[in-house]
This record gives structure tokens, sequence and C-alpha cells, in this order.
């Protein structure tokens, strides 16, 4: 069995340690190789699914991808005020993903104070 094939049965079996460590060593953000980095986003996933939160955290600091998927998951799992808290830091991306949950939640007025608050020059 190859390391893929051993990754996803780890992955269908819940093992996180054993899937991550095997993905990670043949991920690459960027990677001009489309299969190391599509095995970085599959990373990141891992991470999510593993509730790595913060170490998903600490990787967005510094990797967009890693940085978009936790706010994607904080969406998921209605964290407004984490996302809220990391757009008032300056990262936009959180503060679409809070701005789509406000309105999925039918909460248009609150999602547009929202933006006037963080930032009333988006469009």
């Amino acid at each position: 069995m190859d390391w893929f094939e051993q990754a996803r049965a780890a992955e269908q079996g819940r093992d996180w340690d054993v899937a991550i460590a095997l993905v990670s060593a043949h991920a690459e953000c960027y990677s001009s190789d489309p299969e190391m980095h599509s095995n970085h986003l599959w990373h990141m996933d891992l991470l999510v699914r593993a509730e790595r939160i913060s170490e998903l955290t600490e990787r967005a600091l510094t990797d967009v991808h890693a940085r978009r998927r936790l706010n994607r998951s904080l969406g998921e799992r209605g964290m407004e005020a984490v996302l809220r808290n990391r757009a008032e830091d300056g990262d936009r991306g959180a503060l679409y993903v809070l701005v789509r949950l406000l309105c999925e939640t039918s909460r248009v007025q609150e999602a547009q104070q929202a933006v006037q608050d963080i930032d009333p020059e988006d469009q």
C-alpha cells in the first residue's frame, strides 16, 4: 500500500495523526506540482476535521489556504465572535465569511453594520 492509500485508510478510520503526517509529507503550498498543491489543501482540510483549530490558526498567519479554510470552518461552526475578531484584526476573508453567515441567517442589517464598523471602505 502506498502513502496515498495509507492516508485515505487513516482518514476513513479517523486516525487523524497518521493521515495528517502522511499527507503533510507530500504537501506544498503553491507548488508547481499540482498534486503537491492538492495535498496541501487536503492537509488543511484534515486539520479542520481533526479539530486542530489552534494549529490551523497558527498556519493561517502565513498561509492563505490555511486562513481560508480556518475562516470557512469558523463560519460553518457559527463562530461569529471569532470571525468578527479576525476581521477587526484585518482578515478581509473573515469579514466576508461573517457577512455571508449573517446574511444566510436573515440578518442583513447586522451584516451591513459589521461592514460599516470593521471596513466602511469595503464595497
